[in-house]
């Protein structure tokens, strides 16, 4: 399920390819889907699973971490004792985000709606590419008008929830933060991914976050044990779900298909994940969140589009 360094090289073309699709396998497209609808189940398994939030976050990481340590530690031996310092710091500061990530993402979702946490927390690329604009690098106009859009539908978004109760609202801000995690998460190991596997970067950095989130349990006083059958068993499927389905399979197939058709289809876990929430929770948002939630997708959409053009 993972790749070696030169597949994750070849699997990173220029952010201007355009592959010609009528020469992808058809299979691709399907575990495209499969990759898709692993993300989306995220957000809903999260909030049916009956652990404490920060629990979750640490056990899905810990198992992931544990799965990868006999690939990592027996076929990735030499290139993790060949990593240079800067590697190492890189990947253990993504390892911090993805925590900060995680503890703030999952408690927001037992404070306001799936649909209201999923698209704040989706909005990564426009944080990513403020990020890359404060570096220094050219940002194209049409990049800004998506923002534009963007952050039109994220003021619906918390209007429609401040209707409801602050409690909403404040997890509509942590949801924020969580995205803002997440593109700092992903910058660093988009650089770290230049000169190593996916197997040793997500082995060192999912180890990094498991233990911080082990600190952080063991601070705040969560229960890590005690769970019925039926919450370990929606951990387990969380993790198979979200962490290897959803992105080792986009991982697999942005080689083929593409960065920007990859990074456009991934949009639809907001969507995705309200449905989910819809039939299988009854967690039905109010109507003014569908539109809202449509114009964060149409930005991200303009978003990536625009920086697929050159400057």
């Amino acid at each position: 399920m993972q790749t070696s360094p030169t597949t994750t090289a070849a699997a990173a073309p220029p952010a201007a390819g355009h592959p010609d699709l009528s020469t992808v396998p058809r299979i691709d497209f399907l575990l495209l889907a499969l990759a898709v609808s692993g993300v989306a189940f995220s957000a809903p398994l999260i909030t049916a699973t009956a652990a404490p939030a920060l629990a979750i976050a640490f056990w899905r990481n810990c198992i992931a971490s544990g799965v990868l340590s006999p690939i990592a530690l027996l076929r990735h031996r030499a290139e993790l004792r060949a990593m240079s310092r800067r590697t190492v710091l890189l990947c253990l500061a993504a390892g911090a985000f993805l925590a900060v990530h995680f503890s703030m993402w999952l408690p927001s979702l037992r404070m306001t709606s799936i649909a209201s946490s999923t698209a704040l927390c989706t909005i990564t690329p426009l944080w990513t590419t403020l990020f890359l604009r404060l570096r220094g690098q050219h940002v194209p106009r049409t990049v800004w008008v998506g923002t534009g859009i963007a952050f039109c539908g994220v003021l619906v978004l918390t209007g429609v929830d401040f209707t409801l109760s602050a409690r909403a609202l404040a997890g509509d801000g942590l949801a924020l933060g969580a995205g803002i995690a997440a593109s700092g998460y992903f910058l660093l190991g988009s650089e770290v991914r230049r000169s190593t596997s996916t197997t040793a970067y997500t082995f060192v950095c999912y180890t990094t976050t498991a233990a911080l989130l082990l600190v952080g349990c063991l601070a705040s006083g969560q229960a890590l044990t005690g769970y019925s059958a039926d919450t370990w068993m929606k951990i387990l499927l969380l993790t198979v779900a979200a962490q290897f389905l959803g992105h080792s399979l986009s991982n697999r197939v942005v080689r083929t298909l593409g960065p920007s058709l990859v990074s456009t289809a991934i949009l639809l876990e907001t969507p995705g994940a309200a449905l989910i929430a819809a039939v299988w929770l009854g967690q039905m948002p109010p109507l003014a969140v569908y539109p809202a939630v449509a114009m964060v997708l149409l930005g991200l959409v303009v978003v990536i589009r625009g920086q697929q053009r050159r400057p």
